[in-house]
């Protein structure tokens, strides 16, 4: 926080401790002050995809990795045996065919009707040879009625020929569609068995550093979870544990050659090429906060120190405080350290301390010489005959030590700056 001092001079004490000095001009900075954690651009922890063993481990703690870069290699038996199960149905499915159902009745039908036309002519040529007038006459027409009969008869065949050509086209449909489904759902589950064993080789999906384990790095019980730090940070993510907690005193990172179960993390990388912080902002100062805000960040780890910051983001929704407050969170780039200070890291703690307005070269006086009194703000004056007049005073920017005056006072007055309390009208000032 950087404020500068009111440039003027006492006028004098007396007995009762009050003193006057004369109003100047100074700059006036108004602060809100947040604490915070500085947070990581992004995270990913790797886990294993399937049970087995850490087959190999091809980085370091600390190393620097580039998107895509293999870090890990995972062997699992099971995974492979998955995929060869899985390729063994997917050609089972391919191979069976399409299912369907191909048989037609209607050339059974026509045929039929064919050899029953030919038999009825051959009966009528058969009659045709017949001498005696009457016998003929009544072959031919038993031979007319019989075709008639057939005629009918084949006409209700026919129609039930259709309707069973229907059935046996909907079953080959039926059909069709339950090959197609199985041979969808085996490819399915090749594609997922496939995947699963691509993934057994763990490759970099961001660019970062190398930290063994998941996003606790090992810590003990209570620790602080990166992954919280990370919430809401552009890139961030996190991968479940695995189901069965570490118990406390044993390291949770895998070696080489250690079994796995699918879900154990393997390591994290951190992008810490972008540090930011996450403050939260109490909600009677949370409408001074605007992005683009500058501030001054004091890290617990370097005291002394001075980190630059700036606003980028205000969230909408507030956030759970432990003492039943309402805060905001409000996101910051870090920017450039101080000259020879330390990096700061992920998780560490600080007061940001927002410079929400400012006011340059104004009419200023000490916090102290301003009072309310019948609902205004007030300040003693000494008038010209060295007596205190009170004087109702409009208020600006608000310092910590200094005020701005917009209206009330001008430059050269003399105000009354400690002992406000212990003043009455008429009073002759020092």
């Amino acid at each position: 926080m950087v404020l500068v001092a009111l440039t003027a001079a006492s006028c004098g004490h007396d007995d009762k401790g009050i003193s006057v000095a004369g109003v100047s001009r100074s700059d006036v900075t108004e602060v809100v002050d947040a604490p915070a954690s500085v947070v990581a651009r992004a995270a990913a922890t790797l886990t294993a995809p399937a049970d087995g063993t850490l087959a190999r481990l091809a980085v370091n703690p600390g190393d620097q990795v580039h998107k895509g870069q293999i870090v890990a290699v995972v062997d699992s038996p099971t995974a492979q045996k998955r995929l060869r199960d899985a390729k063994s149905a997917l050609d089972a499915a391919r191979n069976s065919g399409g299912g369907g159902v191909n048989i037609d009745l209607g050339s059974a039908s026509k045929q039929l009707n064919a050899s029953a036309a030919a038999a009825f002519d051959q009966a009528r040529q058969a009659a045709d040879h017949v001498t005696d007038p009457q016998v003929k006459a009544a072959l031919l027409a038993q031979i007319g009625a019989a075709q008639k009969q057939f005629a009918g008869a084949a006409k209700s065949v026919d129609s039930a020929v259709r309707g069973v050509q229907r059935g046996i086209r909907s079953l080959g449909s039926a059909m069709s569609a339950l090959g197609a489904a199985q041979r969808l759902q085996a490819q399915q589950a090749y594609d997922l068995a496939k995947a699963t064993v691509d993934a057994l080789t763990l490759r970099a999906p961001i660019a970062g550093v190398v930290q063994l384990g998941g996003a606790t790095g090992g810590a003990a019980a209570g620790g602080t979870d990166l992954s919280s730090l990370l919430a809401g940070v552009s890139g961030g993510s996190s991968a479940p544990a695995a189901a069965n907690a570490t118990p406390a005193g044993v390291s949770t990172t895998v070696v080489a050659g250690g079994l796995v179960s699918a879900g154990t993390p393997i390591l994290t990388i951190v992008d810490v090429s972008e540090l930011g912080l996450v403050a939260d902002v109490d909600e009677t100062d949370i409408f001074l906060v605007k992005t683009g805000v500058p501030a001054d960040v004091e890290l617990d780890a370097a005291p002394g120190v001075t980190y630059p910051a700036i606003v980028t983001a205000i969230d909408i929704l507030p956030t759970p405080n432990a003492r039943g407050a309402v805060a905001y969170r409000v996101r910051l780039s870090l920017q450039s350290p101080p000259s020879g200070a330390q990096t700061p890291r992920p998780g560490m703690n600080a007061v940001a301390h927002l410079r929400v307005r400012e006011a340059a070269d104004t009419v200023a006086v000490p916090a102290a010489a301003v009072f309310s009194a019948e609902g205004h703000d007030m300040v003693w004056v000494r008038a010209a005959d060295g007596k205190a007049e009170r004087r109702p005073v409009t208020v600006g920017v608000s310092g910590a030590d200094l005020v701005q005056i917009t209206d009330g006072l001008l430059a050269g007055d003399q105000v009354v700056v400690t002992g406000v309390d212990k003043v009455h009208s008429g009073d002759q000032l020092p």
